[in-house]
């Protein structure tokens, strides 16, 4: 097979696949790779908040 149509093809090929996979993708809710990333973000958010102070031990004399 001559390296040019092979590149056709697989060109021709991929874009088939780009089209099937927007027509598959709902456009009306985030990505998935979206709302993993935010909610990665706010998890790292709050893991970085200082906690409470710990409490101090009761001292007996």
């Amino acid at each position: 097979m001559h390296s040019d149509i092979h590149v056709l093809i697989h060109a021709y090929r991929a874009a088939e696949l780009h089209h099937e996979a927007a027509a598959f993708r709902p456009a009306d809710r985030p990505m998935l790779r979206q709302r993993m990333g935010w909610t990665m973000i706010e998890l790292g958010l709050r893991l970085a908040q200082p906690g409470p102070l710990p409490a101090r031990a009761a001292r007996t004399a």
